[in-house]
């Protein structure tokens, strides 16, 4: 059925991706409803049906813009993809083959930058909804929501582009459409309604914890496995000491003999440690893909 409406071809089109990840979803929805708007407005004269009918043939029904949003996605994501290693079939390959992937040093990377971007959400979300409460029963209570609640949007697309630039998850590009046809009642009704506001304030308070548990993780087991590989180079070079982890003392310098198995203990700890940042990465951008992104159902 040919569409005449503006709503009807967005519902279309989310339709024709149906099964098609979220975040290509609301970029494909944000583009069509971005360029079906800005004809409207060019040619004040026409109906919606009208200028639905006179772009089809440059835009495209919804079903051919979605097949071409799905081939330029398989395109795209093979482009930015760094080219995958070879396939190792031992498990040691396998184990020690994580140092050469690019993905574990943005996910490393991520661990310890989590630690200031945690405490920044937390800290935005807890101030602004403590001063939306306080401000409830003035008059400018209801704009200042309103600008809270903007901004925690602008946020969620900022995180997103974090997490697929380091986690490698695809998140939305694009952010929701505006909704500038509607009454401002309307939209204001659907900003306090919209599940995903929500959810992304639960992701933002979620991230203090998160972060504080990535950082330590990240730094505590890196310390330790580089001084437990760095620490016979030093007692070789006549260095003093030894390592004690918890009332265990790791090397003493008078037993040589150890030495070997400490470095080794520290580079299966460090590659180890390495894998590590590899799952929570891929944990983490599961969580923010299901937290952020506004799924079809929701639309």
């Amino acid at each position: 059925m040919t569409a005449t409406t503006i709503a009807d071809y967005l519902d279309q089109l989310r339709a024709a991706l149906a099964g098609a990840d979220p975040a290509l979803v609301q970029d494909a929805l944000y583009d069509a409803e971005e360029y079906l708007r800005s004809e409207l407005a060019e040619n004040p004269g026409k109906s919606e049906a009208e200028v639905i009918a006179a772009v089809a043939g440059s835009y495209g029904a919804p079903d051919e813009v979605a097949e071409i949003y799905r081939e330029t996605e398989v395109k795209v994501d093979r482009a930015l993809r760094a080219p995958p290693p070879p396939p190792r079939q031992s498990l040691l390959g396998r184990f020690f083959g994580v140092i050469a992937e690019p993905r574990t040093y943005a996910a490393l990377f991520y661990m310890l930058l989590s630690l200031a971007t945690g405490i920044f959400y937390f800290t935005w979300v807890v101030a602004g909804l403590s001063m939306s409460a306080g401000l409830a029963v003035l008059i400018i209570g209801i704009p200042f929501v309103i600008l809270y609640f903007g901004s925690v949007r602008i946020l969620s697309l900022v995180e997103g582009r974090l997490v697929e630039v380091m986690l490698g998850e695809r998140m939305p590009r694009r952010p929701l459409y505006s909704t500038r046809g509607k009454p401002l009642l309307e939209r204001i009704k659907e900003l306090f309604t919209d599940p995903r506001i929500w959810s992304t304030q639960i992701y933002f308070l979620a991230m203090l914890p998160l972060g504080i548990t990535y950082f330590t993780l990240a730094v505590t087991l890196l310390s330790v496995s580089l001084a437990l590989i760095a620490a016979p180079i030093a007692l070789l070079l006549g260095a003093d000491g030894y390592i004690n982890l918890d009332g265990i003392d790791l090397m003493v310098a008078y037993e040589p003999w150890s030495w070997p198995l400490v470095m080794i203990a520290g580079v299966v700890l460090l590659f180890a440690t390495l894998h590590l940042a590899r799952g929570i990465g891929k944990l983490h951008g599961q969580l923010a893909k299901h937290l952020l992104v506004k799924s079809a159902q929701y639309a």
